[in-house]
């Protein structure tokens, strides 16, 4: 499944780049060697390597480009080289106050980021100014060159993740080698016995795998995520040491995956954070929308996970099979049960406790309180476990430790493979050229705003772009308004899917992922729909 995936998200990124610049060059969008009006004033008389600042009216720019502006654009450039009396080549750096369109011609040049063009003066009007044309450059495959830019970047970003977790996979690992010498790892797995065994009923109870995958969830619930993915990664260790079929994901991967890419948390720090910094006047009203979505993301995740377990169990008949498994479903449709009870019969109490300020103020400082001592609390007591029992806690750590850096170095592959053909999806327009318009029939069915759709899109891609969507959705409408704390609810409640597949996969050599994708996919749509249903009914 997910090879598939890959390859069409890259087929997607070159077909819709290729319809997109094609599209531009047949209609002359970007108005390749023709004349608009401007002002040039020079700050050195006119040397050819003299600065310059340039005025074009608003009006001249709008009807040049049919793209309105409010404001008179004035820019500063640098001249590169005089070709006669009147005609320079000129280099105009990018900034923030570049209307759109002018934002795409700079981020296609490469590192610089700057338009090249020609001026042509006309008229001097004084000393240092004159009216010129301003001729810009051949402007082609546009998107082409954005696509070849950022599938560069990324790839190099992409080693930067993965060196970057060499030290902290090195501690982690090294720390839960020496608690799982001491036999700490195993009494953290018989402590929560009665639910994992409901939920991974593969996995002996008492192994490792799974306190190593209790410390990632509740590392993650915590916000904890530099303790987190090295947590993870070695569960899918453990994991992978229960698989009889390497290279093929487990059910309990899988459902383990579904857990984290359902983006279970319970202070939604980086998304409260950016809240803050748009001058929202409660930055942590989204704790409750975001505990809702995140819960049923993660039981919809589970549920889905363990229907696909049962479907693909086909050795065995049917009614064997729902024998086999008749535990687990009496516990998720307790689950569920309890879910209709607390959310549609109780809507009135449910609402009152979380929206009250009493309620966030105390919960969040609790948490913070948690979150803050975890980590200097986790490593004394594993290190201190081990001591008491005679571990040779030196020794048992660098062991670990070699076993965290063999791990970050071996996910590189993956993780550029998937991320490169992330941004070439999204560099070549693919989601907002198809996806969006397919999907908005959809959304406007459900009362989504088509504002908060691109947000909903991203967020299962990538996590930088999901941010920048956010924030940018917040400048324009508002933190506190509908649409600000719907999105921020949705950056809380879900997680970056493609990226947790690639990583926790990769750090074991799965290529057969099975369902897990679907599974996380619809984890990650039924949050972004309870996420739109709770922040309606309370702020709607």
């Amino acid at each position: 499944m997910l090879n598939y995936v890959w390859l069409g998200l890259i087929l997607l990124g070159f077909v819709s780049a290729l319809y997109t610049d094609v599209s531009d060059i047949s209609s002359n969008r970007f108005k390749n060697n023709q004349e608009l009006n401007c002002i040039v004033i020079f700050d050195e008389n006119s040397s050819p390597k003299s600065s310059i600042r340039l005025k074009i009216s608003a009006d001249d720019f709008s009807g040049f480009y049919n793209f309105e502006i409010k404001d008179d654009l004035i820019v500063n450039g640098k001249i590169n080289a005089k070709l006669t009396d009147k005609n320079f080549n000129v280099s105009i750096p990018a900034n923030n106050t570049f209307p759109k369109i002018w934002q795409e011609i700079a981020s296609s040049s490469g590192k610089d980021n700057s338009i090249s063009a020609k001026l042509k003066l006309v008229k001097q009007i004084d000393e240092k100014t004159f009216s010129a044309f301003f001729v810009l450059s051949d402007i082609e495959f546009l998107t082409f060159k954005k696509i070849t830019n950022e599938a560069i970047k990324i790839a190099g970003v992409a080693v930067e993740i993965a060196l970057g977790l060499i030290g902290i996979m090195a501690m982690w690992l090294g720390v839960m080698k020496v608690a799982e010498e001491a036999g700490l790892i195993k009494k953290i797995a018989s402590f929560i016995k009665p639910l994992t065994k409901r939920i991974f009923p593969e996995v002996p109870p008492d192994h490792p795998a799974i306190g190593s995958m209790v410390m990632n969830i509740s590392a993650n619930m915590l916000g904890l995520g530099n303790a987190a993915t090295p947590f993870g990664l070695k569960a899918m260790e453990e994991l992978n040491s229960l698989n009889p079929n390497k290279g093929t994901a487990t059910n309990s991967m899988i459902t383990f995956l579904a857990i984290n890419t359902a983006g279970l948390t319970l202070i939604p720090a980086t998304a409260i954070a950016v809240r803050a910094a748009s001058g929202s006047s409660n930055p942590t009203i989204i704790i409750g929308t975001t505990m809702f979505a995140a819960f049923c993301a993660t039981f919809a995740g589970l549920l889905v996970a363990n229907i696909f377990h049962i479907l693909s169990d086909s050795s065995k008949s049917l009614s064997t099979t729902i024998k086999k498994h008749l535990k687990t479903i009496l516990f998720f449709l307790a689950l569920l049960i309890l879910l209709v009870i607390i959310f549609v019969f109780l809507p009135e109490s449910f609402i009152n406790v979380f929206i009250s300020d009493t309620f966030f103020e105390i919960f969040k400082k609790v948490i913070s309180i948690i979150s803050v001592l975890a980590i200097p609390l986790l490593i004394v007591v594993f290190i201190g476990f081990g001591a008491i029992k005679k571990v040779k806690v030196y020794e048992q750590f660098v062991e670990g430790a070699k076993e965290g850096f063999n791990i970050a170095v071996r996910i590189i592959p993956y993780l550029v493979a998937m991320l490169v053909a992330i941004a070439i999806f999204r560099a070549g327009g693919a989601m907002d050229n198809w996806l969006i318009p397919a999907l908005r029939v959809v959304t406007d069915f459900i009362g989504m705003p088509a504002e908060a759709l691109p947000m909903a899109l991203m967020r299962p891609l990538s996590g930088s772009g999901s941010l920048g969507i956010m924030a940018e959705i917040m400048s324009v409408h508002g933190p506190d308004s509908f649409i600000g704390i719907l999105v921020s609810t949705f950056y809380g409640s879900t997680e970056t899917t493609f990226y947790v597949l690639a990583v926790y996969f990769g750090a074991v050599n799965i290529k057969n992922t099975r369902y897990a994708l679907p599974v996380g996919l619809i984890a990650d749509a039924v949050g972004i729909i309870a996420a739109l249903f709770i922040v309606t009914m309370l702020y709607g």
